[in-house]
């Protein structure tokens, strides 16, 4: 043991700052420990938990991820800093490692893990005293009243200091502190937006905003402004209906294309007064468009006003839930957690629980059950009913988007909404989908259908509430409609039918039977067909599957049908049938009396009734109409060999942890580009979808510029309109060349766990940390992770891991950007939601070549859209993986990176469409490694 920095005795006493030990969890199951009188020592595991056992509980950060990185079981009670700074400062983001605090508490980040101990007590020290001098401030007028119930309810550790920063060490506990709608502003309604006006706006215009945005000492990039000026196409008034104007622009990654776009959205938006929607296909882009927003309209009240997140009511805060879930906070242990986020209600922008201002860490320090039901997941808003309704935070948003000039979405709500009409918030006509690489992969997801028992048992949990005396708090349909129906029997004689047939749905256990491959009883096939179908898809999936490991999902064609399937699949459909006619009926007598008691019916229960009407279609009505048709097609004749087909189906087997746990039909259009082309470009005026990686870029002589234009044509659905898409490209002005470096490894078998470990071992250390490394396997993700863990944290790097931290993506990223000497592992499927420019990424390692997985909805899409080259198919969609990874590396002029592939099979055609002058190596692993450590240590 050795002297440290101060400790937690250094701490002047009127703080209360408990003294406690500081503990970081380092990597190799290796942490370092600072005890209360100031003496440091770096311990194993095993060590570790027994010193803990002699000392109070340790002051750490994130504290279920400290125990998985250990080893070791979940600490009984800590001292966590993320639950300190979620309470001293809500609604603040920082990443949950003691390098994110100290840089979101403007500290000098520590050098090292016995640094970060001992900053640990600093950092608390430093939150207790912003919370002491904001304790007047009004976010803070029931903050004493909040921890002392948390103190009384919880024996929350740091009660004591918290009450004391506050100076009411002896404040008397209030769960009305937990009551926050009561301090909530109410929203107002307004006129409702007029019409539209259509003025257009000129190239010179989107030039001239660009450059009043940018301001007069911005540095020149004449490609920003030939892409704002493209852009503004998007634009031009609509001539034929049915017909937008469509522009599909490719600019290279550091073209400015956030604000290039912005330039003319905006400027329309003020002209034409009405919003413009930009729809990004990741979170972490929508946080970055709206903090690029900031440069448009510096003053935050204005750019409040004028610009607005939407996301879906799954997204938000209901304070209804909240409301509910304070009845069982007592006896569920959850005071702690909805505390904070109670603190968290009260200084929020708008009230996103997912992606917004919420630190995402909190649900990872209580657990999924503590936050999720928070949340409308199960579409059981009851509207205007609800006493919380005119403080509600999804109807905020969505009065705010109305009047907004600029609303930022996301694809899939986009798309939902679109095929319902346009939604709560209208149809937008002017759109911008930026990622527009990724709008096959939305349509796909947004205009599928499944007919599995996790979606049919949602249906019945939806329409029937909770069963058999278990404790929810699901409310079913009797209960959201009983104030409008009363004892009308016009209507309670649809939603009892309704309710009855409902019970054909799985019930309570249906996936332990589905697993043991069993019915509950005697006549349980004609109770409860939809758990005789599943069982049936079960059986044929088993028996017809290629392999079978036991651990990973399996799936087969519906034709031939297995035995007894047809007739299942003919009585599962009579009984949706008598769902969905039941539910009609009772939607068309509710919607009805919106026309024969118009005279009659108060604003707030018209407005329950359209809403529940929505609800009724959107919930049940839509998918059960498309399972009836996905059993019809499966009653149907087998397609026939090469016919081309409008949708895809297949029975599936899903698996977690070896357990078979969800069966069902699966049903995808096999161009999804289609729906989107009918129910979101269609009625819009104008579309603007760009991307850095819109083109495949085959590259080489004989690559066709006009089949690349096509190619992305099909892909984004523009090809499916009446007026030809605008086309226009601007190059990159980085210069790869100079700022990158490719290379093959050629002596490294990829199917050889050991000498890929050695690899990226290799690589990482080289690399100094700031890497990145991909796998398209699960399985390899953490073989690797347990092999190089130990290596690195002798090398004093720290070693993050998808599926193996106790963190969500969203974190993992986070952490990864704040320490710049890191790593992080993850899937392909990380790919997209990593954009850390600067030394926090500088090195890329991609495990094997990402081809496309190999499934019966591939298969089809193979043959049927290749054009008669299904390799080419999967080359393109392999290019494309490979090309956006690399664009991770360069997010700014002055970043340096090395991008590395460990598959020696992999074919050249597949490198030539990395960036121009990027020219990919095949070398040995020795010379991969010795250019990446001289490459990156240049100044």
């Amino acid at each position: 043991m050795s002297p440290a920095a101060p400790a937690a005795s250094a701490i002047p006493p009127r703080l209360a700052l408990p003294l406690v030990p500081a503990l970081v969890a380092g990597g190799g199951g290796r942490a370092t420990l600072l005890t209360p009188d100031g003496e440091i020592a770096t311990l194993a595991a095993e060590r570790l938990a027994a010193r803990l056992r002699e000392l109070p509980p340790p002051l750490l950060v994130h504290a279920p991820a400290t125990a998985r990185r250990l080893g070791l079981p979940p600490f009984p009670a800590a001292y966590d800093l993320l639950e300190l700074f979620a309470f001293c400062l809500p609604a603040r983001a920082a990443a949950p490692t003691p390098r994110g605090l100290a840089i979101a508490l403007g500290m000098d980040p520590p050098r090292n893990d016995e640094a970060a101990a001992a900053l640990l007590p600093e950092m608390a020290a430093a939150l207790l005293r912003r919370l002491a001098a904001g304790r007047e401030r009004p976010l803070n007028r029931d903050a004493a009243a909040l921890a002392a119930r948390m103190r009384e309810a919880a024996n929350w550790p740091w009660a004591e200091a918290v009450l004391a920063a506050l100076g009411r060490p002896r404040a008397n506990p209030s769960f009305d502190a937990f009551r926050v709608w009561r301090r909530l502003p109410e929203w107002q309604d307004t006129a409702p937006p007029m019409p539209a006006a259509s003025h257009p706006v000129t190239p010179a215009e989107a030039r001239a905003r660009l450059a009043a945005i940018l301001g007069e000492a911005a540095e020149q990039r004449p490609q920003q402004a030939d892409y704002a000026s493209a852009a503004a196409a998007a634009f031009a008034p609509r001539e034929q209906r049915g017909a937008p104007h469509v522009v599909l622009a490719e600019a290279g990654t550091g073209t400015g294309k956030t604000l290039g776009y912005v330039a003319p959205a905006s400027l329309w938006a003020e002209k034409n007064g009405a919003p413009v929607w930009i729809a990004t296909y990741t979170r972490n882009l929508q946080r970055q468009i709206e903090q690029e927003l900031a440069r448009l309209y510096p003053d935050p009240e204005e750019r409040r006003r004028l610009v607005v997140v939407r996301k879906g009511r799954e997204n938000y805060l209901c304070l209804l839930n909240m409301e509910e879930m304070l009845g069982q906070a007592m006896l569920a242990g959850l005071v702690v957690p909805l505390a904070l986020v109670a603190r968290w209600a009260l200084a929020t922008r708008d009230g996103d629980l997912m992606g917004g201002d919420f630190p995402g860490w909190l649900a990872e320090l209580f657990g999924p059950a503590a936050i999720a039901p928070l949340a409308d997941r199960r579409g059981e808003c009851i509207h205007s009913a609800c006493a919380h309704y005119k403080k509600c935070f999804v109807e905020h948003s969505i009065r705010r988007a109305r009047s907004a000039r600029i609303v930022v979405a996301n694809h899939a709500l986009v798309m939902v909404q679109a095929a319902f009409g346009g939604g709560e918030d209208g149809r937008p006509i002017r759109l911008v989908f930026d990622e527009g690489h990724h709008l096959f992969d939305a349509a796909d997801a947004a205009f599928s259908a499944a007919l599995t028992g996790a979606e049919t048992a949602e249906l019945r949990r939806w329409l029937l509430g909770a069963e058999g005396g278990a404790r929810s708090r699901a409310r079913g349909l009797r209960r959201r409609l009983e104030e409008l129906i009363g004892e009308r029997p016009d209507l309670l004689a649809p939603l009892e039918a309704a309710l009855e047939a409902a019970r054909a749905l799985p019930g309570p256990g249906w996936m332990t039977r589905l697993a043991e491959d069993r019915a509950d009883g005697a006549g349980a096939e004609r109770r409860n067909p939809t758990e005789a179908f599943l069982r049936r898809v079960r059986r044929q999936v088993l028996a017809r599957a290629a392999a079978d490991e036991g651990m990973y999902d399996l799936e087969c064609d519906l034709h031939p049908l297995g035995e007894g399937l047809a007739e299942a699949a003919e009585a599962l459909g009579r009984a949706l049938e008598r769902i969905r006619g039941s539910l009609a009926a009772l939607r068309e007598r509710l919607a009805a009396r919106l026309e024969d008691e118009a005279e009659e019916l108060e604003l707030g229960e018209r407005l329950r009734i359209e809403a529940q009407c929505r609800a009724l279609e959107r919930r049940a009505l839509a998918p059960l109409a498309a399972w009836t048709a996905m059993l019809g097609a499966l009653a149907g004749p087998p397609r026939a060999a090469g016919e081309r087909p409008d949708f895809v189906d297949w029975l599936a087997l899903e698996r977690r942890d070896g357990r078979d746990v969800d069966a069902g039909l699966h049903r995808r259009w096999l161009d999804p580009t289609v729906p989107f082309a009918t129910a979101v470009a269609a009625p819009a005026h104008g579309l603007l979808i760009t991307s850095a990686t819109l083109r495949d870029r085959a590259g080489g002589e004989e690559e066709d510029p006009e089949a690349a234009w096509h190619a992305a044509e099909a892909r984004t659905g523009a090809v499916h309109l009446p007026l030809p898409a605008i086309r226009a490209a601007v190059p990159s002005p980085f210069d790869y060349a100079a700022r990158t470096r490719a290379f093959v490894v050629t002596d490294v078998a990829r199917d050889d766990p050991g000498q890929v470990a050695a690899a990226f071992r290799a690589l990482f250390l080289a690399a100094g940390g700031g890497a990145l490394g991909l796998f398209t396997a699960i399985r390899r993700l953490r073989e690797i992770h347990a092999r190089i863990a130990p290596a690195l944290a002798e090398a004093g790097i720290p070693l993050y891991a998808q599926h193996v931290d106790a963190m969500d993506n969203a974190t993992l990223v986070d952490v990864f950007r704040a320490e710049e000497e890191s790593c992080l592992l993850g899937t392909d499927a990380m790919r997209d939601g990593v954009d850390v420019p600067g030394r926090s990424l500088r090195l890329l390692v991609f495990d094997r070549v990402p081809w496309p997985r190999p499934s019966i909805l591939h298969r089809e899409r193979r043959t049927h859209l290749s054009e008669g080259r299904p390799k080419e198919y999967d080359d393109a969609l392999a290019r494309h993986r490979l090309r956006q990874a690399f664009g991770r590396l360069i997010r700014r002029a002055d970043d340096r990176g090395v991008f590395v592939l460990l598959d020696r099979s992999c074919p050249s055609r597949l490198l030539a469409g990395l960036p121009a002058g990027v020219v990919a190596r095949r070398v040995g692993l020795r010379e991969a490694v010795a250019e990446t450590r001289a490459f990156l240590s240049r100044p």
